[in-house]
């Protein structure tokens, strides 16, 4: 295949990998073929809807390999749904009865894309195969080569995605100082809220990396300075039913005798309920364009804090929220390798004409591959049965039965 420009697009929330793998996709095309002209639109669908894109000349592809030294997307990402019609109308993105699949299409076509590479989400990367299929019905072949963006490791069938790792480390490092606070006041509740929205990975991943932190330190109890206190005493993840009031009954325990309780929480947990609740007082719970619950509205943190801080006796409460910290910053070390073998990988299938998502295939031995788009699904559970996950829950104290499934 002749691949005579590329178009690179980042889209949905921040990881801590959208920068690195911008640069890595613009190193190793340099490296094999610098002919090859690459453009990148600018806020992900929303500028490939508007045609609004950069080319990366000779003096960028110098550059790039600063971006591994950096957090957050140099060339924008948005929250855009082509198949959100209505929403796109709204925002002035295409006018009304037009087919926004068609417009990004036709655009794709109009700026003569041979590749397309798309980072982000199963939403972002199953849209780009869309628009490959529409382009491959009206006599125009386009590549689309993927690579997985999520915090929330929640990629069907990908073992890893990328940034997952990163962030889980910065979730930890943000829990330090916020755990610093648990002598500000007698009797103090500090809950960790943590992003994932239907999966518990990042909350539980970042709480193991906490506790190792943990459990390397020296510690004075003759100072005050106790490793009891500075521990993780509850982690409540969405795939885990939490049962308030035998977990209070525990809590208050461990409130009684060192005078704090520390709660890592995934935003995602306890979800359904609180959105029960808010509809029985009929109460509208806010969506965004993909319909997910604007978990920001309904305050899952503040929620548990209401129901936890009666039952155990506290004093003060602190609700801290660790996701936006997370989800930009640089990529660690794990992450980079990481991203540097799928977008080499990636440029080798670009190059060669297959498309799918690069991945390590957990349904196939772990093996690196371009995963069909087809197979590519969000929504992928924690396991609550992993050995690691187990250890540590069973040493926090906390019993963990499977939360009740939730239409």
């Amino acid at each position: 295949m002749s691949v005579k420009r590329v178009a690179l697009l980042t889209a949905g929330g921040f990881a801590p990998c959208l920068s690195s793998a911008v640069g890595g996709l613009i190193e190793r095309y340099s490296e094999l073929d610098p002919t090859i002209e690459i453009i990148a639109y600018q806020y992900g669908y929303h500028g490939l809807l508007t045609g609004n894109y950069v080319t990366v000349t000779p003096e960028a592809r110098k550059k790039a390999a600063l971006l591994h030294e950096f957090g957050g997307s140099p060339i924008g990402n948005s929250r855009v749904k082509l198949t959100n019609a209505k929403d796109l109308v709204q925002r002035g993105l295409v006018k009304e009865g037009e087919d926004p699949l068609k417009v990004a299409a036709e655009r794709l076509r109009a700026d003569h894309v041979d590749v397309l590479h798309t980072i982000g989400g199963d939403d972002t990367n199953t849209t780009a195969a869309d628009l490959a299929h529409y382009l491959h019905d009206n006599d125009y072949e386009l590549t689309v080569v993927g690579l997985p963006k999520t915090i929330d490791n929640d990629v069907i069938p990908i073992r890893q995605s990328l940034g997952a790792w990163t962030a889980a480390e910065q979730a930890s490092i943000f829990a330090r100082n916020i755990i610093g606070e648990h002598r500000s006041n007698p009797r103090m509740l500090i809950i960790h809220e943590v992003m994932g929205r239907n999966c518990g990975y990042l909350t539980a991943a970042a709480a193991y990396d906490y506790r190792k932190w943990w459990k390397q330190q020296e510690w004075a109890p003759e100072l005050g300075l106790m490793k009891e206190r500075w521990d993780i005493h509850a982690v409540f993840v969405p795939e885990d039913h939490v049962e308030i009031e035998r977990e209070a009954e525990r809590l208050r325990a461990i409130m009684d005798k060192y005078g704090n309780v520390n709660i890592f929480l995934s935003e995602g947990a306890g979800v359904a309920e609180i959105v029960r609740e808010m509809e029985e007082n009929g109460e509208e719970v806010q969506r965004d364009p993909f319909g997910h619950v604007k978990l920001d509205t309904i305050n899952p943190g503040e929620w548990f804090a209401k129901q936890f801080a009666k039952l155990i006796g506290a004093e003060k409460v602190m609700v801290q929220k660790s996701g936006y910290f997370s989800r930009s910053a640089k990529a660690n070390q794990d992450d980079l390798r990481l991203i540097k073998s799928m977008t080499d990988y990636a440029v080798q299938c670009a190059l060669e004409g297959t498309s799918g998502v690069i991945g390590h295939d957990e349904e196939d031995g772990d093996r690196l591959k371009a995963i069909a788009f087809k197979r590519i699904a969000g929504g992928k559970k924690f396991d609550i049965n992993t050995p690691w996950f187990q250890e540590m829950m069973a040493e926090i104290g906390e019993r963990v039965s499977p939360a009740p499934a939730v239409d």
